[in-house]
């Protein structure tokens, strides 16, 4: 049972993935690197991968953290291996187990109890269930699970209140926030200090560009990532949104919408 800061989950190694999602053999292979956007910390770079819709991947150190990982193992290939994967809730654009089969290798999973529940045995044996305000740490990098959840009344029955996990990760002198999907909570609203955030935007399931906007503009991320957009109209932020935080626009869907 988890217990608020008192999660620690055990340490992976840093490995590259083949073509075929296996490990590489051949006396040949390089050592796989993350590319992508580099925010600096005062301990070294974050680097953020974008991968699909609501999957990335961010890189510290020797730290390479899968989140929401689905697509199969060939949408992965050629990247380092995960050190560490974060699920947020169980939905199918976040949680799909073929893919975790293949990707995994032993690296520690935290996810929210609903996935956890269905996490066959072997990943179940590398995993931990976090609850909404559960502080630890995975691999040393300090982790809070926060409420993800829908707030308006119609669209409530997408994502209940309790269930899936937004995501804290303090990464050098910089906090990221991972929100799941979720509209603004008054968790969310209330947060200081984030550096980094990333924030889903498609009807009906989670925010409205106007909502992620006037969100922004309330607890003011440094650095904002509209991610799980769908067709969203992300013009709407780069108008709406105050100095106090970048916009950074990028390609979540390279495989199509």
């Amino acid at each position: 049972m988890v217990r608020r800061r008192e999660m620690v989950a055990g340490m992976a190694t840093l490995s590259l993935l083949s073509l075929g999602g296996g490990f590489a053999t051949t006396a040949l292979a390089q050592e796989a690197t993350l590319d992508g956007d580099t925010i600096p910390t005062a301990q070294g770079d974050i680097t953020v991968h974008p991968v699909d819709h609501a999957s990335l991947l961010l890189g510290y150190g020797d730290q390479t953290i899968y989140i929401d990982p689905v697509g199969g193992a060939e949408r992965y290939a050629g990247l380092p291996a995960a050190t560490a994967i974060l699920i947020t809730h169980g939905h199918g654009d976040h949680f799909d187990v073929p893919t975790l089969e293949a990707i995994a290798g032993d690296a520690p999973i935290i996810t929210n109890q609903d996935v956890f529940d269905k996490l066959p045995e072997a990943l179940r044996a590398q995993a931990t269930a976090m609850a909404n305000g559960d502080d630890g740490d995975i691999n040393g990098i300090a982790l809070s699970a926060v409420p993800a959840h829908n707030t308006t009344e119609d669209r409530m029955r997408y994502h209940p209140v309790g269930v899936g996990n937004g995501y804290l990760l303090t990464l050098g002198d910089k906090v990221v926030y991972v929100a799941g999907d979720t509209e603004p909570t008054p968790e969310m609203l209330a947060m200081t200090g984030i550096a980094v955030a990333f924030l889903p935007m498609n009807l009906p399931y989670t925010m409205t560009p106007e909502q992620a906007a006037e969100a922004i503009n309330t607890f003011k991320p440094a650095i904002v990532y509209p991610y799980h957009y769908g067709e969203s109209d992300l013009s709407v932020l780069e108008t709406a949104i105050g100095s106090d935080t970048e916009l950074r626009l990028r390609n979540w869907y390279p495989n199509g919408g």
